[in-house]
């Protein structure tokens, strides 16, 4: 099963295995980080569940949609590696995945 490690918001790190078909944010909800609100349960509509991407991933996640990009504008923790995690499907092809909960904006 693939894996995907989230840091916290205060750097603790944690290994989950994902089954594919799930979206990161799901995985991270379901897993019991509450630091990822995740309000609008994954509609892109939110940005409550921004994380930061491992950047050697960059190349295997799905182009932002102009939505998404419009709603990590709102955020001021927004950076270059930024993702919403509702819009990114977990994958085989992602196994490995780092990703680090956002700051709340």
């Amino acid at each position: 099963m693939p894996k995907l490690t989230v840091v916290t918001r205060a750097g603790e790190e944690s290994t989950l295995d994902v089954a594919s078909g799930l979206t990161v944010m799901e995985a991270i909800r379901d897993n019991g980080f509450d630091e990822l609100l995740a309000l609008c349960g994954g509609c892109c509509s939110c940005a409550t569940c921004h994380v930061h991407v491992d950047p050697a991933f960059a190349d295997r996640l799905p182009p932002m949609s102009e939505d998404e990009d419009d709603l990590l504008d709102s955020s001021d923790h927004r950076d270059a590696t930024s993702r919403l995690s509702c819009q990114i499907p977990f994958t085989d092809a992602l196994d490995g995945l780092k990703v680090r909960i956002a700051e709340e904006d």
